[in-house]
Order: C-alpha cells, then sequence, then structure tokens
C-alpha cells in the first residue's frame, strides 16, 4: 500500500514536471511570460477527465516552497537599489496592504452577502500580498524603467511579512473573537520585524564562517539550499517573521558572496539555483490552475453566475483599491525621499504610477492563505464563508495575472515606458575601471620585476588588456576596428572554438582520450564561450 502511493506521488510529481517543460516552451515560442501561459494551462488541464485532483497544501507551500523562493529574489536583489527605493517599497509594503485589508473589510460587507467587516478583514489580508514574478519577467522583457522594476521586486519581498501579519490578526478576531488593540498590533509588528531580521542576520554570520572555511562546490552548494529553510524555521519557532528572516539572510549573504565563493562554486551555484527556482516556480503556477475543481467542489450553494460576477466584483475592487493608494502614496513618498533623504528623484509621471498600480498580480501565497484558513471557530462551529473567500481568492489571483497580466506589455508600450536596449553606462564603466586597474597593476609589477625573462610575457598582457580597454571605451578603437569588425571577430572566434571541440570529440571517438579528459576540456570551451555571448552583449 506504502509502495502504491509513492509511486502515485512520483507519477503526479513527473507529471507535473512535463506540464512545466511543455507549457514553459510554449510560452518562449509565443513570446509570452510563462506563469501566466503556465497558470493558463493549468486551468484547461483541470478540465481533462483522468487528470489527477492536486489539491495545494499550505503547509508544503509555506514550509518547501516560500523560503527558497524568498532567498533567491532576496540573493538577486541589489542591496544599493532595495536602500535607495526603501521609501517607496514601504509605502507599498506597510501602507498599500493596510489600505488594502481595510477597504476590503469595509467593502465586503456591502458586496457579499454573510460577510462582516471581520471577515471582510481576513478576506482582505488573504489577498493584500502581491506576486511580482509575472510582473517583473514582462517589466524586464519589454524594458520597463530599472527603477520600476526595483520597487516591484522590493515590494513583494517586504509585503509578504505584512500581509501574513494581518491575517494572523484577522483569524484571532474571527476563529477566537479576539480584537487586538493598535498597541499590541505596533509591539506584535515591532517583534515580528525586529526578531525575524535579527534571526535572518544571525544565521547569515553563522553561514558566512561556514564558506570561509569551504571550497567545495557540491557541499557548498548544499549549504545555500539548507541556508532559507534553516532562518525561515528558526524565525518561526521564535514566533516572528520567517519571511522577514530569509530575506534579510539572502541580502546579507548576496552582499558577501564575493568573498565567499571561489569562481567554480559561483558558477555551480547559479547553475543550479537558476534550474531550482525555474522548476518551483514553474510547479507553483500549474498548481493554481488545477486547483479549480477544489475550488469549486467546496462552494456549490452559490449559482455559477452569482460567483462569476463576484469574482468581478471583487477583482475589481482590489484593483481600484491599489490605483487608489498608489497616486498619493507615491507623491508623498517621493516627496519624504527629496524632503527628509535628500534624493534628488523627479517627480514620478502619472504614466509610471498607473503601471506601478496594474502590477498588483496576486500569487500563489495568496492562495495558500486561504486555504490554510481554519474550517472551524473555537466553539466548534464551521467558519463563515471560508470556501466563498477561497473562491474569491482563485478568482483575483486569475483575474491579475491574466487580465494584467497580459495587457501589461500594450499597455507599457502605449504609454511610452519601454526602453530601448542600449548599453549599460554603469558596467561600462566599471569594466574601464577594472581594465585601468589592472594596467597599472601590471605596469608596477613591470617596473619591480627585474627578470628579462619575463619580458615577452608582460608585453603579451599588456597588449591584451589594452584592447580589452579599448573595446570597453567606444565602437571604434584606437587599431581602427569598429563595432562591426569586433562583432566578426566574435563570430569568427565562436567558430574557432566549435573546430576545438569537434577535434575533442574526434579524439575521444578514436580512444585517444577518455571521457574525463572530455569533460575537462569541454567546461573550459564553454567557458571560453560563454566570455563571448558575454562580450557580444556589450
Amino acid at each position: 500500500m506504502a509502495s502504491a502511493n509513492i509511486h502515485a506521488v512520483e507519477l503526479v510529481f513527473l507529471l507535473l514536471l512535463v506540464f512545466v517543460v511543455a507549457f514553459s516552451t510554449l510560452a518562449r515560442k509565443l513570446q509570452l511570460p510563462y506563469p501566466i501561459v503556465l497558470v493558463i494551462a493549468g486551468l484547461l488541464l483541470s478540465f481533462v477527465p483522468g487528470i489527477p485532483k492536486i489539491t495545494m497544501n499550505p503547509d508544503v507551500i509555506f514550509l518547501a516552497v516560500l523560503p527558497p523562493l524568498l532567498y533567491s529574489a532576496a540573493w538577486f536583489t541589489s542591496w544599493r537599489d532595495f536602500t535607495y527605493n526603501i521609501v517607496s517599497i514601504l509605502f507599498l509594503a506597510f501602507g498599500l496592504v493596510a489600505f488594502t485589508v481595510l477597504g476590503v473589510a469595509q467593502a465586503a460587507h456591502w458586496t457579499f452577502s454573510g460577510f462582516d467587516w471581520r471577515l471582510g478583514f481576513v478576506l482582505g489580508a488573504v489577498v493584500a500580498t502581491t506576486d511580482a514574478i509575472a510582473a517583473t519577467s514582462i517589466a524586464k522583457r519589454i524594458g520597463l524603467p530599472q527603477r520600476i522594476v526595483d520597487i516591484l521586486e522590493g515590494e513583494s519581498l517586504v509585503n509578504d511579512a505584512t500581509g501574513l501579519l494581518a491575517l494572523e490578526f484577522g483569524v484571532a478576531m474571527v476563529v477566537q473573537g479576539q480584537t487586538p488593540t493598535l498597541t499590541s498590533g505596533v509591539f506584535r509588528l515591532i517583534y515580528l520585524m525586529a526578531i525575524g531580521i535579527g534571526v535572518g542576520l544571525v544565521i547569515a554570520l553563522i553561514v558566512e564562517q561556514l564558506h570561509r572555511h569551504l571550497d567545495d562546490g557540491p557541499i557548498e552548494v548544499l549549504l545555500t539550499i539548507m541556508v532559507p529553510y534553516a532562518a525561515y524555521l528558526a524565525a518561526e519557532a521564535a514566533n516572528a517573521s520567517g519571511v522577514l528572516a530569509v530575506v534579510a539572510c539572502g541580502l546579507y549573504l548576496s552582499r558577501r558572496s564575493t568573498h565567499l565563493f571561489s569562481p567554480d562554486v559561483r558558477l555551480q551555484a547559479f547553475g543550479f539555483w537558476n534550474s531550482f527556482i525555474f522548476a518551483l516556480n514553474g510547479l507553483v503556477f500549474v498548481l493554481i490552475g488545477l486547483q479549480l475543481p477544489f475550488v469549486m467542489a467546496g462552494i456549490r450553494e452559490y449559482r455559477l453566475p452569482s460567483l462569476l460576477l463576484y469574482g468581478a466584483l471583487f477583482s475589481a475592487l482590489l484593483i481600484a483599491l491599489r490605483l487608489v493608494w498608489i497616486y498619493p502614496g507615491t507623491y508623498v513618498a517621493n516627496l519624504i525621499r527629496r524632503r527628509v533623504f535628500h534624493q534628488n528623484e523627479p517627480r514620478p509621471s502619472a504614466r509610471a504610477i498607473f503601471v506601478v498600480g496594474w502590477t498588483g498580480m496576486r500569487g500563489v501565497i495568496a492562495l495558500a492563505a486561504a486555504v490554510s484558513l481554519p474550517e472551524a471557530l473555537a466553539n466548534g462551529s464551521p467558519l463563515p464563508q471560508r470556501n466563498l473567500i477561497i473562491f474569491l481568492t482563485f478568482s483575483v489571483i486569475l483575474v491579475t495575472l491574466v487580465l494584467q497580466g497580459l495587457t501589461l506589455p500594450p499597455l507599457i508600450r502605449a504609454l511610452g515606458l519601454a526602453t530601448t536596449g542600449g548599453p549599460n553606462t554603469e558596467e561600462r564603466e566599471a569594466r574601464r575601471l577594472m581594465l585601468e586597474a589592472a594596467l597599472k597593476h601590471l605596469e608596477e609589477k613591470r617596473t619591480a620585476d627585474e627578470s628579462r625573462e619575463l619580458a615577452a610575457a608582460y608585453d603579451d598582457l599588456d597588449m591584451h588588456y589594452r584592447r580589452r580597454l579599448a573595446f570597453s571605451q567606444e565602437s571604434t578603437t584606437e587599431d581602427g576596428i569598429d563595432a562591426a569588425d569586433h562583432a566578426r571577430a566574435i563570430d569568427l572566434s565562436r567558430q574557432l572554438l566549435r573546430v576545438e571541440r569537434r577535434t575533442a570529440v574526434h579524439l575521444r571517438n578514436q580512444g585517444n582520450i577518455n571521457d574525463e579528459v572530455l569533460r575537462q576540456l569541454e567546461r573550459e570551451l564553454d567557458l571560453s564561450e560563454t566570455r563571448l555571448d558575454a562580450k557580444s552583449h556589450d
């Protein structure tokens, strides 16, 4: 019996991965963000007879899926940009979450029968957090200004904690009949944040010391997998925010990673995490679509037209609440940044603010929060409107991901906010300074070294770095090689690498070298080709 259950789980997991691969490939061909395609695909698959009915376990989402997703997002977040935009981020992660919860609490009583302000508070807390994966994947593809992308990513990192805290208060009010005071709420928020961040930093410091004594790719990659779970569970054990613990840990270790990882370990870790996070996100978005039978099974007391109307009204309400908050919130945040923090930030345009308001997409955290609601009150009676809350949450996820996600690209283009790809001035300046520093060090070493035997080596290195410096400064170099010739030279270099690769494979096939030697040679060729790819995008 146990063996049969294990095989069933393996089959379902394999089937989900097949869905992710197939529909992600379709999304690439259609040039659509993969989260949107995967959600629609999961929704359509839920109607196919014989497809396994897969229910979402909120414990799996919160304990197994959320920590690595948060950790990866924090790792790839720029600490400089995060702190620079912190005022705007907090206005969204705290101000907008509170406004959404209170707005839904007031509106739900008038919109849905059987809701009082407390149930409305719970519903608002469930849907208050946004999922920026779809929004930022679209924004980066079509060239939305990086400042907007940074703010959206920062919002999604922090608002999970505030939304889950609001849900904690809402459940206490409905299930236990407790009404927390403003003072207790503020103290709980401070404790949640301070202890959560503190736990995350302590875990990060411990992990930093471990990395300093290690230089083994598989061991260090395994350690990076353990870190987000350790931070999350430790903070939860302290009754603090596991979300903020993971975010703090990821931001700190990312900042220190240059000194912790060797180049070989860094390449291995990046390759693993890139695939791991893609697989997790893919599974999550397919699972969202597949939840339709589970959602509909528990809400038979409503007719379908009424449900569709409720879903549309509630989705419109959430979109409207975000747009209502975003304009005054953005202007006040901009005023604080200019007056208090002395940031020379221009007043944001109404078009840019509208785009930020239109990217309030909900995701798996909202659905997991809805499913995690207790089924009964403290007195044993059923939790009122639990099934309707789950349905409304599911509706909001579909509407915001699909409707807003598909309309975001044409909206950005229509508003004239799409930027054309061009050279990254920060990157170009950094390359110039790095090469100049290397040339200066080379000259100092040449002057101090009295050995004549190394004169040719110094000359060769000097020529190599000066040529790279010339390429990095202008489209036409000092040697008269223009950008088109540079591109042809890169293409020729690729051809030469392919010749080397074919020769190495031929030697292996002839038995002149073994497979281990071939893999070592291929690794060197792969790294060389990766460098050429980076140069071709400069």
